[in-house]
């Protein structure tokens, strides 16, 4: 990028506004969310929890997710590009240290079931669904304020990173420090929603309250007419069985697994932190070549790729127990998310009716993934704990493998729509 355009990028008030909201919240959830499965398992300085335990946790998470995250499509396009949803959420953000260390931790040890209950409403009303609105707006925004999501998300990345470096260090003092200093992060993520509104976002809004009409505003029969369409359900099932070990390795299991291989939790702890946080860095400068490599290649290519960096991280996984190794492999992480998310973005608007886009994005997507770890959290937890970590990555591939093959032969290809028109309408 020229220095032209970089100037007028960050001359660009929206663009600014979506970047610090985007880093602030993934900030907010990083600094505790890269060690809680770590926190639920660890012996040391966590609750030590059984990998069965873990799975229900990570499972009824995900079955809560997957419900809410509907209805926060449906409402978000509703609202366009209105911030209410953004600012309830980010709301939770700040409440987050007070859940954690004076209700969520002391009740999991008292009383499991009411735990899991409250832990799923808040973790997935203020995250896990979160997290998909929050990206589903700055695509909105991307569009309607003339710069490019992946520049705008790549400073999520860059949040996620600073804050599970700190994070690594927080936690081996004392793992409420986490969570407060997310309730801080998530301060200063609800000051920006309220007070920072650009005037162009304003002029836009009063644009589309002037012009709204029945035609332009999704109904619920269309959200109803998606779940009809085979389309949809082809990407339903291509992420049910990919993206969804995400979270599945990457959050219920890896930390654990990774961590046990050195000489000492701490050490493992610290470590990860920073290696966490090295990945998410460039994980961020990725975001910038994806875009160059779906010109090169397109779309559906560039997802099949992402698929195949799935299958040889994760299988290679369960190869390797040197740490050295085991590090290496887990930066192929940083090409592998925006392999996913920003192809999956480009998808959705080549094939579908832009009116919809978060609605689509969060049922094909963040939805399904939700899905897929509600059937697999489970068993994958109890098979890990019988057969053992590598034996379990090795299950994980293989179901990668099939999904892969699948979406080759399912997925649309680009040029099955003309350019800049929706392939489906509904």
């Amino acid at each position: 990028m020229n220095k032209q355009k970089l100037f007028k990028l960050f001359k660009n008030q929206s663009y600014l506004q979506t970047s610090l909201t985007l880093m602030l919240f993934f900030a907010s959830w990083a600094i505790w969310w890269s060690f809680f499965q770590i926190w639920l398992t660890s012996e040391s300085n966590g609750l030590g929890l059984s990998g069965s335990s873990v799975g229900t946790i990570y499972s009824t998470n995900s079955l809560v997710t997957l419900i809410l995250m509907f209805f926060y499509g449906v409402f978000q396009d509703k609202l366009v590009i209105k911030r209410t949803l953004l600012i309830f959420c980010s709301t939770l953000s700040v409440l987050v240290g007070p859940f954690f260390v004076w209700l969520y931790g002391p009740l999991i040890e008292s009383n499991f079931l009411v735990a899991l209950f409250l832990g799923s409403l808040f973790l997935s009303a203020g995250f896990l669904s979160a997290a998909g609105i929050y990206e589903a707006v700055a695509e909105k925004f991307s569009r309607f304020f003339n710069f490019k999501y992946g520049q705008a998300r790549a400073w999520g990345s860059f949040g996620y990173a600073v804050a599970a470096l700190v994070a690594g260090f927080l936690f081996v003092i004392n793992p409420n420090l986490n969570f407060w200093v997310g309730s801080l992060l998530g301060v200063f993520l609800l000051l920006v929603l309220v007070f920072w509104k650009p005037k162009n976002e304003k002029r836009e809004e009063e644009a589309i309250n002037h012009e709204t009409s029945e035609n332009s505003v999704p109904k619920l029969k269309d959200m109803i007419k998606l779940l009809k369409m085979k389309d949809v359900w082809v990407i339903v099932i291509f992420i049910m069985f990919t993206w969804s070990f995400y979270t599945i390795y990457d959050q219920q299991m890896f930390p654990d697994f990774y961590t046990k291989l050195f000489s000492s939790p701490a050490m493992g702890q610290q470590v990860y932190g920073t290696l966490n946080s090295i990945q998410v860095f460039c994980e961020a400068l990725m975001m910038a070549v994806v875009p160059v490599i779906m010109m090169k290649i397109g779309v559906k290519k560039t997802l099949i790729l992402g698929v195949t960096v799935m299958f040889f991280r994760i299988g290679l996984s369960g190869v390797f127990n040197d740490p050295t190794i085991v590090s290496l492999i887990k930066m192929l992480h940083a090409l592998e998310v925006p392999l996913f998310t920003l192809p999956m973005f480009r998808y959705i608007t080549l094939h579908f009716d832009t009116k919809l886009s978060a609605t689509i994005y969060m049922i094909g997507f963040q939805i399904a993934a939700q899905i897929g770890q509600v059937i697999l959290s489970t068993p994958l937890g109890i098979l890990r704990d019988h057969i053992g970590y590598d034996k379990t990555f090795f299950v994980i591939i293989s179901i990668v493998l099939v999904a892969g093959i699948f979406a080759t032969f399912k997925l649309k290809n680009d040029n099955q729509n003309v350019y800049g028109e929706p392939f489906i309408k509904i």
